[in-house]
């Protein structure tokens, strides 16, 4: 029988690998798309990637040598990492449990844009079913510049701040003030399929803490 401390040090382990999965799929990422190519792209048309992916493994090994040793330590080998991608992880949501967020930029997208205060986001929550469908049209509009600053879906992995218990999705304006552009981008998602009333955000209040309860409205948008 495990002891308590070996437990916790067992779930620490476990959250650090995942943390490294995260950063190194962040990463990837970036090193695909220096070379023309999305992750998403790659493990959806079936391509192999595996040369692509073992560059930029050993890139992440010499930067980040502790948090490597972690994702080893957490997912057996590299070719296992691999394999996780090909799958499916970090690319559909359903299919995700290591991360809580599959992220998408749009094209010249600057990092930081999203979280000003500036900024905002239109919220869509589905249930798991719809999820996957959802994303891909969100996800591609996005990376071909025809919708918002980027996009973010929930996974699969059980958040213990999550105060819902369906999937979401946030499509990022970089001016709440805007309402032309917030709303062209709401009627680009009702084009998609998004046909129910949904509600826009602030970055304000959500850098506030404030979130919506009985008899309390934070959305600034509905529509």
């Amino acid at each position: 029988m495990l002891a308590q401390n070996d437990i916790s040090m067992d779930t620490e382990g476990e959250a650090l690998a995942d943390v490294a999965y995260g950063l190194f799929e962040i990463l990837l990422n970036r090193h695909l798309k220096r070379g023309g190519h999305f992750l998403f792209e790659l493990v959806e048309s079936g391509r192999d990637f595996k040369e692509e992916f073992t560059a930029a493994f050993l890139a992440f090994a010499e930067d980040y040598p502790e948090l490597s040793e972690a994702l080893l330590t957490g997912y057996g080998t590299a070719d296992a990492i691999y394999d996780l991608f090909v799958s499916g992880e970090g690319v559909i949501p359903t299919k995700t449990t290591r991360i809580f967020w599959i992220l998408q930029d749009a094209p010249g997208f600057a990092p930081g844009l999203a979280n000003t205060e500036k900024a905002g986001k239109w919220l869509i929550f589905l249930e798991r079913d719809e999820a996957d469908e959802m994303w891909k049209k969100i996800r591609d509009a996005t990376s071909e510049g025809r919708l918002g600053i980027s996009a973010k879906v929930s996974t699969a992995k059980q958040n213990p701040e999550s105060r819902d218990e369906r999937m979401v999705i946030y499509v990022h304006t970089a001016d709440w003030a805007d309402e032309d552009d917030v709303m062209k981008i709401r009627e680009s998602l009702r084009s998609m399929g998004v046909e129910q009333r949904i509600g826009y955000k602030r970055n304000i209040e959500t850098f506030q803490g404030e979130y919506s309860e009985k008899g309390k409205k934070v959305t600034y948008y509905s529509a």
